[in-house]
């Protein structure tokens, strides 16, 4: 008899496998497990404004993105109930973004998470904090 592992991060994976805009904008997945996820950006000549940092746009998706991540780490499918960003400091073409998405509680169908996005050169940027839903699947 054989025997499959079980993979809890299953969710997380093939939503991210869906996630077209996450994708086509470069988005890599660093490290998922249960509660947390590492995800990266590097900033292209689209995705500054028009002061020549980053747009902010593209920094909450990053961490966006390793918050749903983070939060259908468990084999449920979740959403974002809230989410709020502050930003730190600019960060600027060739940058490479890294967010860390963390749980801080998990009780019934919601979640907190936080994230923190760092430069290039590991700088703090910006601070994500997310509340999750689980749903019902279709």
């Amino acid at each position: 008899m054989t025997t499959v592992d079980h993979d809890p991060c299953r969710v997380a994976r093939e939503m991210f496998a869906a996630d077209t805009a996450s994708r086509a904008l470069g988005i890599e997945v660093l490290e998922l497990e249960q509660g947390r996820a590492t995800a990266s950006l590097a900033v292209t000549e689209t995705m500054v404004n028009g002061h020549g940092i980053t747009h902010g746009g593209y920094v909450f998706l990053l961490a966006d993105t390793a918050f749903a991540l983070a939060c259908n780490s468990y084999d449920l499918p979740a959403v974002g109930a809230r989410a709020d960003i502050r930003y730190l400091r600019p960060t600027r073409l060739g940058d490479t973004l890294t967010a860390v998405a963390v749980e801080r509680s998990r009780s019934g169908r919601n979640g907190i998470y936080d994230v923190t996005v760092t430069d290039s050169a590991g700088a703090v940027i910006a601070e994500f904090r997310g509340d999750s839903r689980v749903i019902t699947p279709r």
